[in-house]
């Protein structure tokens, strides 16, 4: 693959063209050469945009695609696509499926499935057999086969024991335990958030209380065993709090958000619209405002998506019985940048690689091309002829988001919106 892309203004702290608008050639997958004018003498493929702007690319810490078993979701094929037109360059794909990934082989089928795409596929693991949290799942097998992490997506592990176990044994080959921060016991059959707005809307509550239990228990087992925790989507003020206590300490701790739990809260269920049913639930302003905060100081240690396709008779039924999750992929960019600024907000969108063992590479002369293609001020309104995934359960349509997207060159191809 060869390219030159011309007049693109490079966003990336660690790269010496940083701030400053460069010609880039690329040739078989490599940057050959960054300049202020670069002639076109091998006759390559340009790439000229409007207001172009390039950074490293993107990363998302927790996806779900719903392959192998639910593919009427989203496909691995499709879900990789909607990523790369997204501006992600590699995603961590959750155990969500069925079955379940919890094997040495479940791992090799999905990392085949995303063979020779432009978008690298992370496949996570489950921590226990089928989720169940009842026996830890063949944790060592998988890693040897690719897997990143290993997590029981969205299901908390309610045996303390449990937990401690699988953070001695993953810290025998340097794995990476998540955890999801839910006491079951306290949450009960809640379906929102425990406050003022859920008793005036007649819902069953689920008390921040719920999150920070299992939080707090999940720490004292890190400082008690060691190894390596994550906490995928926190969501109260004082789940922060927890976190950043616990990295003084010098835990080895690391925690995301999800996207919409930044940008939302609890006063937007007063319609009952089920696309704001997510898990954890969106909670008060105050809350809200304390995880940004959590972002910007870096207490927060990433930001995703929880991208989670999910067919129309999931969500198109009574509040009560529709399931948790929403689509994020798409209005990731959009919806950051009306909270942050563009710098900030590729800084969002560039870490966490380390924590799952991808390397990053800036944008320099003789690195591999791995970037992201946007135009950050542009503004419009979201709305369902946007949304490339094959579910439509999108928590941003119809809000005003600012920037866009042109697309990704990664894994020596290019994917650029037509």
């Amino acid at each position: 693959m060869n390219i030159l892309i011309k007049s693109a203004t490079i966003i990336d702290s660690k790269s010496e063209f940083h701030n400053s608008t460069q010609d880039i050639l690329i040739e078989n997958g490599v940057i050959t050469k960054i300049a202020n004018s670069i002639k076109n003498s091998k006759n390559y493929q340009e790439v000229s945009l409007n207001n172009l702007h390039i950074s490293q690319g993107w990363f998302d810490s927790g996806v779900c695609f719903g392959e192998p078993g639910l593919e009427e979701r989203e496909t691995i094929a499709n879900g990789l696509q909607t990523a790369a037109l997204s501006g992600f360059t590699a995603v961590a794909l959750n155990a969500y499926s069925n079955p379940v990934i919890d094997s040495n082989s479940d791992i090799t089928f999905i990392k085949s499935k995303s063979l020779n795409h432009a978008v690298t596929l992370l496949p996570i693991g489950a921590l226990t057999v089928s989720s169940q949290g009842v026996d830890l799942a063949e944790l060592y097998d998988m890693s040897s086969a690719g897997a990143v992490a290993f997590y029981d997506y969205k299901k908390p592990i309610s045996n303390p024991n449990l937990m401690k176990i699988a953070l001695q044994y993953a810290s025998n080959f340097n794995g990476l335990v998540c955890s999801f921060p839910q006491e079951n016991k306290i949450a009960g059959l809640g379906v929102m958030n425990e406050n003022i707005t859920s008793t005036r809307l007649g819902l069953k509550g689920i008390p921040a209380l719920a999150e920070e239990m299992q939080i707090a228990r999940d720490l004292f087992l890190l400082e008690y065993t060691g190894g390596k925790l994550h906490i995928p989507t926190i969501s109260t003020a004082t789940s922060v709090a927890l976190i950043r206590e616990a990295k003084k300490k010098k835990l080895d701790v690391t925690c995301s958000v999800a996207i919409h739990n930044l940008y939302f809260t609890d006063e937007a269920l007063t319609d009952f619209n089920t696309h704001f049913k997510v898990l954890p639930p969106l909670r008060t302003q105050s809350d809200a405002d304390a995880l940004i905060e959590g972002v910007k100081d870096g207490t927060i240690d990433m930001v995703t998506t929880d991208h989670n396709p999910l067919n129309i008779e999931l969500k198109k039924i009574e509040f009560d019985y529709a399931n948790y999750g929403t689509i994020g992929l798409e209005t990731a960019f959009g919806a950051l940048q009306t909270l942050f600024t563009t710098k900030k907000t590729i800084d969002i969108l560039t870490k966490g690689k380390n924590r799952f063992g991808l390397e990053a590479s800036a944008i320099n002369e003789g690195a591999l091309a791995n970037i992201t293609l946007f135009n950050p001020d542009s503004k419009a309104v979201f709305t369902t002829k946007d949304i490339l995934s094959k579910s439509k359960n999108a928590i941003f349509e119809n809000e005003t988001l600012k920037g866009s997207v042109y697309g990704i060159i990664a894994n020596n191809q290019m994917v650029l919106k037509s």
